[in-house]
């Protein structure tokens, strides 16, 4: 009697993975959406301006812009990550005949896919605000910006990257909590103390802004596409070195 081994491919664990953390992660999208609503409402009181005027006359003006917005959704992307490397979840993947690789590849994959739903719904949602600034201020004299297509596109695939680099930090930070709780004030405090630091010695910069700027002032967008993959691998390279020491199912 011959018996038959069929082998399973590591690619078609991956895609079972993803399909299934789609399915188990739709209350994350739904978060995004109220997220990018209350946004949209902080958005409409402006960010700063100014005013003038002289005898005869006086004007008022505001800036409007996406900044708040894309901020909810960086901190989005980056709490989603966290929430993927929780033990709960990390135990979802032992209903698959998986390994450790499997399921970062499968998570990877996934928050790449969200990062790209982040990514699209930014696009709309800041012409939702420019649309809604129009409707409500209709008796004043606006300026918009007019952006091509293609700057568009760009501003879309900026966003993507942006947000997969920070499910990228939260993976990492993640896992390093899943591997030992001291860092969940091990990080806070090299945060929060580097920002009182740089208060203490009257400096405009701190690690953090000084490492952001390492991607926000690069003028090549191709040059901030690569800094930002080369950034969110070695976080990701980091997440499963450290993910090896976690403990395994019994």
């Amino acid at each position: 009697m011959m018996m038959y081994l069929t082998k399973v491919s590591l690619w078609d664990i991956v895609k079972k993975q993803f399909r299934f953390k789609l399915k188990s992660f739709r209350g994350m999208f739904t978060s995004l959406m109220i997220l990018q609503v209350m946004a949209l409402l902080f958005s409409l009181g402006g960010e700063g301006g100014g005013g003038g005027g002289s005898d005869t006359f006086s004007y008022d003006m505001k800036n409007y812009s996406g900044n708040i917005i894309i901020a909810f959704m960086m901190i989005w992307a980056f709490i989603s990550a966290i929430v993927v490397t929780t033990q709960a979840y990390r135990f979802d993947d032992y209903a698959f005949v998986s390994n450790r690789l499997s399921s970062h590849l499968a998570n990877i994959l996934f928050l790449g896919w969200a990062s790209v739903i982040g990514g699209v719904t930014f696009v709309l949602a800041s012409q939702s605000l420019k649309l809604a600034i129009f409707f409500l201020k209709d008796r004043e004299f606006i300026v918009s910006q007019h952006l091509t297509v293609l700057q568009m596109a760009e501003g879309a695939a900026a966003t993507i990257l942006y947000l997969f680099l920070f499910t990228a930090i939260g993976y990492l930070v993640g896992m390093l909590v899943q591997r030992s709780k001291v860092f969940m004030i091990i990080i806070p405090g090299l945060l929060f103390g580097s920002l009182f630091l740089n208060v203490f010695l009257a400096s405009e910069s701190t690690f953090v802004i000084d490492i952001g700027q390492i991607f926000v002032r690069e003028t090549s967008f191709l040059l901030f596409v690569l800094k930002v993959l080369l950034a969110s691998a070695f976080a990701y390279g980091i997440s499963a070195w450290v993910s090896n020491s976690l403990e395994v199912r019994k």
